[in-house]
Order: C-alpha cells, then sequence, then structure tokens
C-alpha cells in the first residue's frame, strides 16, 4: 500500500495543534504525524491529502509547496453539527518524474474509493486530475467531472501533459471513462473558439462567469451529477485570492464557498480537488480562503439526503410531460424538492452507461418542458448515450 510513502504532517502544524480548543477541527481530524503514524482508516469518511507537485505547470520557476498555513488556519476553524469523522494523511512529495506523483496520488485515492473515504485533495498544478479521474479506473464505470476554472484546459492532447491540456488527455486516453465534463465559470476571452465548439461538439456542459454569479444555483444540478469536482484558484478574481491571479474578474469567497458546498451536498461527489496551490502574496488570507472552501465541503457533506436511488425511495413524486414523440419522465424529492429528468437508456453494449438513466435538473426545467421546451441537458445526455 502506497500509504507508507506519505509524507506526516509537519512537527510544526502538529505543536500548534496541541494548542486549539477540543471544539476546533484541529482535534477531531485523527492527524498523520511523525511520532503516531498514518491513522487507522476504519470508519472514516473524509480524508485530506495534499500533494506536493507542480512540476507540469506551464509556468513552473522551480518554488517549492507547503501545506502549513492552510492546514494551521482549517485546524483552527469550528465544526459545525457534524458527525464526519476525518483524517489527514499528509503529503504525497513529488517523485523522480511527474509520473511517478501520478501513480503514488492514483493509488491512494485508488484505495480511499474502495473504503467508501471521499478524498479532499489540495494540490499545486492542476493537471494533477489526470492522476484523481484515474483513481475512478478501478470502479470500472463512466464518470462525471465537473471543473471550476475559467479555462477548459483541453490544450494539445497530442502533446506532454500540463495543467492547461490535462482535460484533452482525460478525453481521448484509455481506459475511456469520461461520460461528462462541465465546465464552471469560464470566461469566453481566455478560450479559444475552437475549444468552445468542442465542448458543444461532445455535448459537454459549459456555464459562463457572469451566467454562474447571476445565480449561484445553477450549479447545483451540475454538482449532484459529478462523481469528480476539481477547483482551480485561478478562477477566483483578484481581489480575493492575491498573489495567484491578476485577473480581476472571477468568482468572490462566498461565491466559491457556495459552489464548495454544492458539491459537498452531492450525494454523488465521491472525490474533490483545490488546486493551483502558489506563493501567493498574502499566504495567511489565501490559507483562509482555502480552508473555508473545505469547511464548506465538509459542511456539504454532512447534510446529504441520501437520493441516489430517488426514482425507488418512498413517496418520490413522478410526472409525464409528452413533448412531440417524447415523453419526459421527471422525479421530484418531497424531503429536499429537488428534481430529476430520466434519459432513456440505449442498448449499446456499453454498461458502463447504465447508471447515467436519471440526470438532476431543475424545476426550470420541469416549466419549461410543459410549455414543450426540452431541456439542453437532456438533449446532450440523450445524444451521448446514443453514441
Amino acid at each position: 500500500m502506497s500509504f507508507e510513502f506519505l509524507a506526516p504532517v509537519s512537527d510544526l502544524v502538529a505543536a500548534h495543534t496541541k494548542l486549539l480548543s477540543d471544539q476546533t477541527l484541529g482535534k477531531q481530524i485523527k492527524i498523520h504525524t511523525t511520532s503516531d503514524g498514518v491513522p487507522d482508516l476504519d470508519k472514516v469518511d473524509i480524508a485530506i491529502l495534499g500533494v506536493q507537485e507542480n512540476r507540469n505547470d506551464i509556468n513552473f520557476l522551480g518554488e517549492q509547496l507547503n501545506f502549513d498555513a492552510i492546514r494551521k488556519s482549517l485546524y483552527e476553524l469550528f465544526p459545525g453539527n457534524w458527525n464526519t469523522s476525518m483524517v489527514d494523511l499528509g503529503d504525497v512529495i513529488s517523485g523522480n518524474q511527474v509520473s511517478d506523483t501520478y501513480y503514488l496520488v492514483q493509488d491512494v485515492l485508488s484505495t480511499l474509493l474502495q473504503k467508501n473515504i471521499i478524498p479532499i485533495i489540495i494540490g499545486g498544478s492542476q493537471d494533477l486530475v489526470y492522476a484523481q479521474y484515474r483513481s475512478f479506473d478501478i470502479l470500472e464505470r463512466m464518470v462525471n467531472l465537473a471543473n471550476v476554472d475559467s479555462r477548459f484546459d483541453l490544450g494539445n492532447s497530442a502533446e506532454d501533459i500540463t495543467n492547461t491540456s490535462f482535460v484533452g488527455k482525460i478525453i481521448v486516453e484509455q481506459p475511456y471513462n469520461l461520460f461528462n465534463y462541465s465546465n464552471i465559470g469560464y470566461q469566453t476571452y481566455f478560450n479559444a473558439q475552437e475549444e468552445i465548439d468542442l465542448i458543444e461538439k461532445l455535448y459537454f456542459d459549459s456555464y459562463r462567469l457572469g451566467e454562474v454569479i447571476a445565480d449561484v444555483t445553477v450549479v447545483e444540478p451540475i454538482m449532484r451529477d459529478a462523481d469528480i469536482v476539481s477547483i482551480d484558484l485561478g478562477v477566483m478574481n483578484a481581489n480575493s485570492l492575491n498573489g495567484i491571479t491578476t485577473s480581476p474578474n472571477g468568482f468572490d469567497g462566498r461565491e466559491i464557498c457556495a459552489i464548495s458546498r454544492y458539491a459537498g451536498i452531492s450525494d454523488k461527489v465521491k472525490s474533490f480537488g483545490i488546486y493551483e496551490f502558489k506563493n501567493f502574496k498574502n499566504e495567511e488570507t489565501a490559507a483562509v480562503l482555502i480552508s473555508q472552501i473545505i469547511w464548506y465541503f465538509i459542511e456539504g457533506v454532512n447534510y446529504r439526503s441520501n437520493e441516489l436511488d430517488i426514482k425507488n425511495l418512498k413517496n418520490t413524486l413522478h410526472y409525464n410531460v409528452p413533448i412531440d414523440d417524447e415523453i419526459l419522465s421527471f422525479y421530484k424529492s418531497p424531503k429536499t424538492g429537488r428534481w430529476w429528468i430520466e434519459i432513456p437508456f440505449i442498448s449499446s453494449g456499453n454498461n458502463k452507461l447504465k447508471r447515467h438513466t436519471l440526470l438532476p435538473c431543475t424545476y426550470n426545467d420541469y416549466e419549461r418542458a410543459c410549455n414543450q421546451e426540452i431541456p439542453e441537458r437532456w438533449y446532450k445526455a440523450k445524444r451521448k448515450n446514443e453514441v
């Protein structure tokens, strides 16, 4: 098992934790320390993992990563009324080659997935999402990736992987386990028109920054359908995260924390990563924000509703809406008021697709269907099932 290669949380952070109130997260998280070793994973719900790798950043200048400030800030926070068991596994140190780091990250995350433990990854360059995605290979099923990012990161898949081309690698490299890719918060001027057209051609989902800022709730059904969530810290505006981005446009702290909470609430999200951590001009402010993003994700996990099998749950409401030659089937949870729409399954011999027969949606989608408008996401998902 690769856990033996993980570096413990620094002695400085471990010593700081001992000074904290007994009610803080630092006293409730089991921590991998030099003296205690790797914590027991029995009955654990969430595991925090740092990954000190950024060599595939196209702007890499040899800088070293250190997550001490993030951990100190996170440990100082107070939990809500939670019943979640958490561990901090420490860090993956960069290997001799970046591929060595990928292998170790994939192995550790695969083990956590098999144990039904949700990893929260704090990473360097975002190409690490490739290893995060590959950890799902062990489950042998299709997965959905939601990326909160100002760019699509498609890049040139024929060249070596970087933090601007990892999505392209995920799409083209075997085994083909990606069913849907959703980008949340893209900014048009950061993306080539060819990439925007390709996202549309592949029936992937994309939401512009302004659309999400105008109504952050549009994120909820996207997160409800995601297995993997990745946040590029560069999606933040310069005022909210000074030092990592110079863009005046982007999400602020409240918006990114709301998005993180939606990811946590999703019954389906099994892996959550925060990437593009760099040397901030204001390290303390950045560390506090990142720790709060993590806090809101954990908060969401504690309020999951266990509605993955919504069709077979008692008292689920079912509505049929005829449109032209189609009959759209909607399901509504009486518990949470959330909506789903059924996608007709096309028998193509690919058993990996069978789980994608229900698509999270909104009440607005139901209303539009009643007005004879086919929801766009339903159409895209149906088209992908037919391919």
